[in-house]
């Protein structure tokens, strides 16, 4: 057996690992696998999550403050289930902005399906390059995609672009580190995966779980790419609570309400902890008003 063979066998052993541990874990509750067994479309997903995604934010302002009579942007929308929910709550527009066009119809069926069509518009764009005008949004949202946007950095400096003077950007994100912070959770329910295994054993296992899947081929499209010869996930940008803060830095940024938000409570004195911290933060909140 040469080199190359032998390192295959090794990772085909890595693969199935994970498959045996993944046996050990509920695989939790993931919209790409309530659509494909029926339940729930994954835009209609997002409409019923769209309150608990905005209590992230209860500390520091209300749906009120949000949203009441004022035009929302919401970057990373994906099929904009949530952009809808907030369009429910007082807004007089809301604006779904994603990268992926695939998301425009299912979008703009659920908007005419609520009776929502004159609030809501879906802009397939970059966040690093927002087509809309300097000063005409009130409210920015960025739910759960600053770990996806392929420049964070941009992403924040063009939502503050857009932003009206006093208008606020409000961010929620998992970091990376997270139990499930490699976004693998529709098909690997080992926790902390990604701090075990390798990129490369990762993509093999991933493909292994999905490929038999109706939405086998989207899935794998969606998350991997190649580049430069050698495949990647593509999906996510592996944000850190460090890296983000380190953005924030370098933007001169001093947040209006700023909070880290551990697994449980009584983890949070762990938080002090460098890395251990990482590992131990359910959700970064953050809220930064134009100025």
């Amino acid at each position: 057996m040469n080199d190359l063979e032998k390192q295959e066998k090794i990772e085909n052993l890595k693969v199935d690992i994970i498959e045996d541990l993944n046996g050990l874990f509920p695989l939790p509750k993931h919209p790409f696998n309530m659509e494909n067994e029926g339940k729930l479309s994954y835009a209609k997903w997002q409409f019923t999550k769209g309150a608990k995604a905005l209590e992230y934010f209860s500390e520091y302002s209300n749906t009120l403050e949000m949203f009441q009579n004022k035009t929302v942007l919401d970057i990373g929308c994906g099929p904009a289930g949530k952009s809808l929910y907030y369009a429910t709550q007082g807004a007089q527009k809301v604006i779904g902005l994603d990268i992926l066009d695939k998301y425009k119809s299912s979008a703009e069926d659920l908007a005419k399906e609520l009776k929502l069509t004159n609030k809501f518009s879906f802009i397939v764009g970059d966040s690093a390059n927002i087509p809309l005008d300097s000063n005409s949004i009130d409210t920015v949202i960025i739910n759960d995609a600053m770990e996806h946007v392929e420049n964070p950095l941009k992403t924040i400096k063009e939502s503050l672009r857009v932003l009206k003077k006093g208008g606020k950007l409000y961010i929620n994100f998992p970091p990376y580190f997270h139990p499930y912070g490699a976004h693998l959770s529709d098909a690997i329910s080992m926790p902390w995966v990604h701090m075990i295994f390798n990129e490369e054993t990762l993509i093999k296992a991933y493909k292994k779980q999905v490929k038999d899947l109706p939405d086998g081929v989207d899935r794998i499209n969606f998350r991997i790419s190649e580049k430069n010869g050698r495949e990647h996930f593509s999906y996510i940008n592996k944000m850190t609570v460090h890296r983000f803060n380190n953005i924030l830095d370098k933007l001169n940024i001093n947040p209006d309400y700023y909070k880290e938000v551990p697994l449980k409570k009584a983890l949070s004195p762990f938080k002090k902890v460098p890395y251990v911290r990482e590992m131990l933060i359910k959700m970064v909140v953050c809220v930064i008003e134009k100025s």
